[in-house]
């Protein structure tokens, strides 16, 4: 893929060939697929390979992605405010716990979550992406926490646009929804759904495509469904791989996929990497899906991990796309059976490939308790409930072929109450938690349906 003809296409096979600023702008494909490139860029091993310069790494990741769609030093911009907005030197520092054994700690930004990489980033691109086309944008964005705060952060206060975030109504921590509410900036709209995540994402699929919305102008997602939002993460692995110097095996706390599936993006392009293992709290579709060929929903069931309650993620549809050759129909043909009955069972070839992409491990609550623990015991090590999920499967994992990398995808004093209670003791507050204080929150609560999130969401885009 050259410079010029950086090009997507739709999961689903029916929408038109785009470029990156359309896709940025569009979030979701207009059949209801996710945008993938169209061919997978070759990364110079030149950026795993000379330093850990954070910035170099993440021009040469993601300008093949982006080829002449934005004006020119448009990416250039928005890294150095992405690095700027960091707290520590390496941007992403890896850790070493034990012989073999690493963190990759993804929280040291403005939210103090991972989410931060891609969605600083995100902001600055959608900016240039704007200011190319004159248009004003209405994101509309699903959150189990994280997702949320960052793009609050991220987009508060922007000219030209508006910021919509649904939550599960006391399905986040109380950091998290602090993160999202008290930022008292009038293009930004928070509304507190009564549901889990699962209804917020299929609210916002809802309104991606109600016409009435788009008659008002341009629509889009900052949720993972959105490209750009994934590009923004392939930088990290690559990252950790040049701060080893060599190869590792990947595990990642996921509950859409999408960190995950960036991990799947990077050694696509051509980073060495010796597998990558999903963790997942006890909300299990996706362990389900890899280990028993049984892709089915339920009910997402809350946990401390609440950022991972999710049992329908989105990013699984890339990862089928690319395990079944990119057949579009094919893929489409799942997505549809599990829209209709709640399940769908895959056929034994496609099945074998999805297991060389990614393996997947469950772990219960108990299991995160007592990883939160030993981690203190261990390594006098204070972790939030995610990385617990990552450290309990990284752990497990067999080293002799090389380290084991599991990403801290967040500060553990955002889940403090959580993890209060398995330690006794309250994590040391972020800068940006601290800061905080006691600030007036401001949302919307709303029923889990289509219409209460429409009439919602039309109220506060008639406003502007």
């Amino acid at each position: 893929m050259t410079t010029s003809s950086a090009r997507y296409v739709s999961t689903r096979g029916q929408a038109p060939e785009t470029d990156f600023a359309d896709a940025l702008l569009r979030g979701i494909a207009p059949d209801g697929g996710l945008y993938m490139p169209t061919g997978w860029p070759a990364l110079s091993a030149d950026a795993w390979s000379q330093g850990g310069d954070y910035k170099a790494i993440a021009l040469a990741a993601i300008a093949p992605f982006i080829g002449d769609a934005l004006p020119a030093g448009a990416l250039d911009r928005a890294l150095d405010r992405l690095t700027a907005g960091f707290n520590h030197a390496a941007v992403t520092p890896l850790v070493e716990l034990e012989p073999g054994l690493f963190v990759l700690e993804l929280f040291h930004g403005p939210t103090a979550a991972f989410k931060d990489l891609a969605m600083q980033l995100v902001a600055s691109l959608t900016d240039g992406a704007l200011a190319a086309s004159g248009e004003r944008l209405t994101i509309l964005t699903a959150t189990s926490g994280d997702t949320g705060a960052a793009a609050v952060r991220a987009f508060a206060g922007a000219r030209s646009v508006d910021l919509v975030v649904l939550h599960p109504l006391d399905r986040v921590s109380p950091v998290q929804r602090r993160q999202m509410t008290t930022v008292q900036a009038d293009n930004v709209l928070n509304l507190a759904v009564r549901g889990d995540f699962d209804d917020c994402q299929r609210l916002v699929k809802g309104l991606l495509a109600e016409d009435s919305l788009r008659e008002r102008g341009r629509l889009s997602s900052v949720n993972s469904i959105n490209w750009a939002r994934l590009a923004g993460q392939i930088p990290y692995y690559v990252s950790a791989t040049a701060q080893l110097g060599r190869s590792a095996a990947f595990v990642v706390p996921t509950g859409n996929f999408g960190d995950a599936f960036a991990g799947v993006a990077a050694r696509k392009m051509g980073l060495p990497a010796n597998g990558f293992v999903a963790a997942v709290n006890q909300n299990d579709a996706l362990a389900r899906a890899i280990n028993d060929g049984v892709y089915s929903r339920r009910p997402a069931v809350e946990s401390g991990s609440v950022s991972m309650d999710v049992q329908a993620p989105s990013n699984f549809e890339r990862l089928v796309f690319e395990a079944t050759g990119r057949d579009a129909d094919r893929t489409r043909a799942v997505f549809e059976t599990f829209a209709r009955d709640g399940a769908v069972v895959f056929d034994p070839d496609l099945l074998k490939a999805l297991r060389a992409e990614v393996s997947a491990v469950s772990i219960s609550e108990t299991e995160t308790r007592a990883e939160i623990a030993h981690a203190h015991e261990t390594w006098g090590r204070v972790i939030c409930p995610h990385t617990a999920v990552a450290l309990a499967v990284a752990r497990r994992q067999d080293r002799s072929n090389g380290p084991v990398v599991a990403l801290s995808t967040a500060h553990p004093s955002k889940f403090g109450g959580f993890v209060g209670e398995v330690l006794g003791l309250q994590p040391e507050p972020a800068p940006v938690i601290a800061a905080l204080g006691d600030q007036k929150e401001r949302m919307t609560v709303v029923d889990g349906n289509f219409e209460a999130a429409l009439g919602a969401v039309t109220a506060f885009t008639g406003k502007r």
